[in-house]
């Protein structure tokens, strides 16, 4: 073998071994299998798809139950060099089994070390058949017995041919099944919001029930958004099996249930609706959003679950709750799989994000009553000092919600008015008096549809009949939607672009869930990250360890504000209940009061994603000099590249965008000149000024007279639009290079293509000769 690909090497070598060895080339071999989509990079106004992730083969037993990874290389490379990938890889894709080809053999990796030995080389007709490495599979997952290899086995549901599953998702789906078929009934899975966990299930309960070892499952959630959702959704395969049990009404028919907590309890005073199932009833129980109410071993929705105790219960969660009186894992065990939000962004799954952090005056100094100071209600105003903590919970500033709402719709006239947009308030009364501050200052918008802005609260029908359209993708209203709790969880904001937090948020568990509503993508709509605009510094628990994702880039003023008590939030999702009035608590409105923004600041993340305060400038420096320690050595990566766009292309995954750094410089300079002179501190010269350097000093003697003219007008062309679109293969096809000829007859006057390459080359050392 000399010279071949590693494609070469796939086709010729590895390919027909696997056939060979008895694997179907159409159901159990693919090819190029990416794994990851690829991160989004974000900087200023750019965004860029990092590299996917893919491997060169998947090997299943059955579509969807991957038992091995095959990495390729070149016949330039050993035949082990790809194993360490290929290992990488298996662990993503959770299998045992790795291999290693160059075409001259296959390097094993065996964690059963059947062989004898963890890694050895074999023959290329010695590859493992289908059947011994599931057997060997078998072993390594401990599915001893027939049934639970018949359960293990169960086909996916494969119905959708434009819906596979992704990585993570098989690796969750596989994993609950062949737990529940070694029989384990308690299993938690903690997947992040925007991840496809409903998907999830439905293959779960799929697989179970046409394995005929599930026969009947229960769906639990807290929200008939969710449970609509489903039916709707992922688990519309069930059709005429599957029900809703609503208003407590019982039909024992079906095989499939959905429902929600409220429908199965207070049936009457004497008898909860689901007793009217015998225990036994259900052979499968999924807990959608267990971290909410059934979380806790004391409520009534707890007690659904131990009622049918003998099921199988699975917990899904985003976040799952561990309290001193409250613990999902404590119920469930440990989770059996976990996909985190920092993984989901770092794959390219899920939106990345940056954050505003907006100090107002009042927020930082407080706010003290004049002494027997009345409010607007003429309730005189308990004497002490009011801060963030007391705003809109038992102090009502009118200014405030003002000041808010003006920064909002300033952004969002800065960004784009249509983007759709949650704020979080602090109850329901707040939530109103945001929207009529925000009706008031998007007027323009709203006298063009009144459901430009609108509360979306568990108290409002109005409202709540529009909650479907503004998370449908296709209805352009409403935009902006205020709310308290209702949209903190399982809503699928798909394109939703801005969460604004106007509320005292402590739980970590409900912040999760809030990030998690701008989390999803959906590039169609040109939704690829989003902004979060703190009010209220709760993205100070961006901080926290419990925290996993990573922002892009925030805003955050100084100082700190003081840190509030901890809550949990248990309300009933699809009945908020407004603090004023479930508590008792006394209210005051005022107004009059000097409210003003006093400051924001920008930080940004580095490479390895920690948070620096640096402006766009330093950020690119610091990541361009960890690329390139010195000048001489990025001065010798620049000559030695056959095109520089590879050194653009580069940077760009790193989060330095040069079109972002021009804004701040002068546009004639090129990417050499920019970089020298933000990550180096070389005084740069123009494309203009290079070219007339290179004129000066007679270069082009040595070529013929139409090669001369021909680099001359390539010269040009660089002091005009720079060195990237003269190394281009197109440049020869447009003006005014084609008026020289066809780019074959440009070529021949050079004396081939290996030589005009090399005039191109010489050109550009010509022009950063110094």
């Amino acid at each position: 073998m000399h010279n071949l690909t590693e494609r070469d090497i796939c086709r010729i070598h590895i390919t027909p071994a696997l056939q060979n060895a008895g694997w179907n080339l159409a159901t159990q071999v693919r090819e190029e299998v990416f794994l990851t989509d690829g991160r989004i990079i974000v900087s200023g106004n750019r965004r860029k798809r990092g590299e996917r992730r893919f491997a060169d083969y998947v090997l299943y037993f059955k579509p969807d139950i991957p038992v091995a990874v095959v990495e390729a290389k070149d016949d330039s490379h050993e035949v082990g060099d790809g194993i360490q990938q290929a290992i990488k890889y298996s662990h993503m894709l959770d299998v045992p089994f790795s291999f290693s080809s160059n075409g001259s053999g296959f390097w094993e990796h065996d964690p059963l070390q059947s062989a004898g030995v963890l890694e050895r080389k074999i023959a290329l007709d010695d590859f493992p058949s289908p059947e011994e490495l599931w057997q060997k599979y078998l072993k390594y997952k401990s599915l001893e017995l027939d049934s639970e290899q018949k359960i293990a086995a169960q086909d996916f549901y494969s119905g959708d041919a434009s819906k596979k599953p992704r990585y993570y998702q098989n690796v969750a789906i596989n994993r609950t099944v062949q737990a529940i078929a070694k029989g384990q009934n308690r299993i938690l899975l903690t997947m992040a919001t925007g991840t496809g966990k409903t998907y999830t299930a439905f293959q779960i309960a799929y697989r179970l029930w046409k394995a005929g070892v599930k026969k009947r499952i229960l769906f639990l959630a807290d929200r008939n958004v969710l449970i609509e959702q489903a039916k709707r959704g992922d688990f519309r395969y069930f059709q005429d099996k599957m029900t809703i049990i609503k208003k407590h009404t019982i039909d024992k028919s079906y095989e499939i249930y959905l429902a929600l907590y409220q429908g199965l309890t207070n049936y009457d005073e004497d008898a909860d609706a689901y007793k009217e199932f015998s225990p036994d009833f259900f052979d499968l129980v999924v807990v959608d959003e267990c971290h909410r109410g059934s979380a806790d071993a004391d409520s009534a929705w707890r007690e659904i679950l131990q009622y049918f105790d003998s099921a199988a219960h699975i917990g899904l969660t985003a976040t799952p709750r561990e309290t001193r009186d409250i613990s999902n894992i404590g119920y469930f065990g440990e989770p059996v799989y976990t996909y985190s939000l920092k993984q989901g962004i770092e794959d390219g799954f899920l939106a990345p994000y940056r954050v505003i952090r907006v100090n107002i005056d009042i927020d930082l100094d407080g706010w003290l009553p004049k002494l027997g100071q009345k409010d607007t209600r003429d309730e005189e105003i308990e004497q002490r000092l009011y801060n963030l903590v007391d705003y809109d919970r038992t102090l009502v500033i009118d200014e405030r919600t003002l000041v808010v709402a003006n920064r909002v719709a300033e952004y969002l006239r800065a960004t784009d008015p249509m983007d759709k947009t949650i704020i979080f308030c602090q109850d329901i009364n707040h939530a109103q008096r945001m929207r009529q501050a925000l009706v008031n200052e998007m007027a323009e918008y709203v006298l063009e549809n009144e459901k430009y802005v609108m509360k979306i609260t568990g108290d409002d029908s109005v409202g709540r009949l529009e909650l479907d359209n503004f998370l449908n993708p296709e209805e352009k209203y409403p935009v902006i939607a205020t709310t308290s709790k209702l949209l903190t969880t399982g809503v699928d904001a798909i394109t939703c672009k801005l969460i604004v937090l106007d509320s005292n948020i402590n739980s970590m568990t409900e912040f999760k869930q809030i990030i998690g509503r701008g989390t999803r993508i959906n590039e169609e709509f040109n939704k690829s990250d989003f902004t979060i605009m703190d009010f209220r510094n709760v993205t100070r628990l961006f901080a926290d360890p419990d925290f996993d994702g990573e922002p892009v880039s925030v805003y955050e003023p100084q100082p700190e504000d003081p840190p509030e008590p901890t809550t949990e939030d248990e309300e009933i999702i699809d009945e908020e209940i407004d603090e004023e009035e479930s508590q008792g608590r006394k209210k005051y409105y005022v107004n009059g009061v000097p409210v003003s923004i006093v400051n924001e600041q920008v930080r940004h993340l580095d490479k390895d994603g920690n948070l620096i305060t640096m402006n766009l400038t330093d950020y690119a420096k610091q990541n361009i000099r960890s690329k390139y320690p010195s000048l001489e050595q990025f001065i010798n990566t620049w000559n030695e590249v056959d095109k520089i766009q590879i050194i653009v292309d580069e940077l760009e995954r790193e989060g330095v965008f040069l079109d972002e750094l021009y804004e701040s410089t002068d546009k004639g300079y090129g990417p050499f000149d920019l970089i020298c002179h933000i990550a180096f501190d070389q005084p740069p010269r123009t494309r203009k000024e290079r070219a007339e350097n290179v004129k000066k000093r007679n270069y082009f003697t040595k070529y013929g007279e139409q090669a001369r003219k021909i680099l001359e007008t390539l010269l040009e062309k660089y002091a005009d639009t720079g060195i990237e679109n003269i190394e281009s293969s197109q440049a020869l096809e447009i003006e005014p290079l084609n008026q020289f000829g066809t780019p074959s007859e440009i070529v021949r006057m050079f004396g081939g293509v290996a030589q005009y390459k090399e005039a191109i080359r010489d050109l550009r050392t010509q022009l950063y000769a110094e």
